[in-house]
This record gives C-alpha cells, sequence and structure tokens, in this order.
C-alpha cells in the first residue's frame, strides 16, 4: 500500500507540474560552416605567429541560434536550427583554420592555446543574418566582418578593414540558407586572411 501511495503521488506531482521534467520534443538541426582553403597564388608566407580573438558580436549575433529578419529593424530565429556553436565562436575557429590552410604563417591559434604572438587579429561580425527585407521567400544572407590588426607587446594598430559579403540562397529551405551563409563567409574570411598576411609580409 505504502507503494502504490507513493506512486500515485508521484504522479500526481509529474501531471501538475510539467515544467519540472525537460521537454522531450525533437532537437533542433545542428549546421557548421567549413574553412577557406584556397587564396590568391600570390599570398606571401610570413615568419610571425598570429593570435585570432574571438570576435565581438550584438545579442542578436552572439547566439547559436541562426537568425532571420524580415525587416531591418526585426530579429527573428529560425526555430528548428542551431549553429554548431557560439556565431563568433565559430568563425573564431574557421579563421584559424583557414589561417592554417593558407600554409603562409608560422603559427596561428586563440588566446587559449598560450601562443606568444608577434600580432593579434582583432574583429566584430557586425552582420551574420538572413534577410528578407523585400518580402520575398528567399533570404539573402548577409555577412559583415570588421578587422583590426595588432602589433605586440606595444598594442600598435596596424590597419583596419570591413570585409562585407551578401548572398542569395537558392530557397527558403534552411539547408540552402546555409550554404548561402557558407559562401559568403568565406569570402570575407578569404579576404580577411589575404588581408592580414599582405599586411603583414615586412612582419
Amino acid at each position: 500500500m505504502i507503494k502504490t501511495a507513493t506512486l500515485a503521488f508521484a504522479a500526481l506531482l509529474l501531471a501538475g507540474c510539467g515544467g519540472i521534467l525537460p521537454n522531450s520534443g525533437p532537437a533542433p538541426d545542428m549546421f557548421t560552416l567549413t574553412p577557406k582553403n584556397t587564396f590568391r597564388p600570390d599570398l606571401p608566407a610570413v615568419a610571425w605567429q598570429l593570435v585570432v580573438e574571438e570576435p565581438l558580436a550584438s545579442g542578436g549575433v552572439d547566439t547559436n541560434r541562426i537568425v532571420i529578419q524580415p525587416s531591418p529593424v526585426e530579429i527573428k530565429f529560425y526555430a528548428d536550427a542551431r549553429w554548431s556553436e557560439r556565431a563568433p565562436r565559430l568563425v573564431q575557429t574557421l579563421l584559424v583554420e583557414s589561417f592554417e590552410n593558407s600554409k603562409k604563417i608560422v603559427a596561428v591559434g586563440r588566446q587559449t592555446v598560450g601562443l606568444r604572438s608577434d600580432y593579434n587579429l582583432k574583429s566584430e561580425l557586425r552582420e551574420f543574418q538572413a534577410e528578407v527585407f523585400d518580402g520575398s521567400k528567399t533570404p539573402t544572407v548577409r555577412v559583415r566582418l570588421t578587422a583590426m590588426l595588432v602589433k605586440q607587446p606595444r598594442q600598435e594598430i596596424v590597419a583596419s578593414q570591413s570585409f562585407e559579403f551578401t548572398e542569395k540562397a537558392r530557397s527558403g529551405a534552411i539547408g540552402d540558407v546555409v550554404l548561402a551563409f557558407d559562401e559568403a563567409l568565406g569570402k570575407a574570411m578569404r579576404r580577411a586572411v589575404e588581408w592580414t598576411l599582405l599586411l603583414g609580409k615586412d612582419g
């Protein structure tokens, strides 16, 4: 009788407090993007080390949710899709891999690896969203990455540059939207890598 009463009490608690248990609905689809591995043929090799810092980002972008804007002043998110990590962290990872893929730099990494850098690449992810401003069902992806190259150890700003690209998705399906993100971000990262290596070619 005691066991029966205990089970009945537990069932009553679960029925009245549905928020206690986690939502057992389907998990969102997870997406990632790819680093660049092709660059201009005359890209110089450099003999210095680089730390790529995590980009700054506004609250709407600093998330693992995929942003879609129906207007310039409204932010929404795809309901059942996520990036594999927060967008700024994802971009940092891909930038590091892109620099490595260039095979033109002695060493590159994050701050956390303890790399003693000659330069730091600071950046801000100012645009990272799909847009349907014109009411179209086919989004246009916009990526804008503002970069600043800082010479160490004096924290001397060498130069800054903004890289902005848009890419029209083939359709409104999330898979096609992610491919448009991959294309637009890839162009921005290629330009950022080339700009950095050309700017610091003399060390």
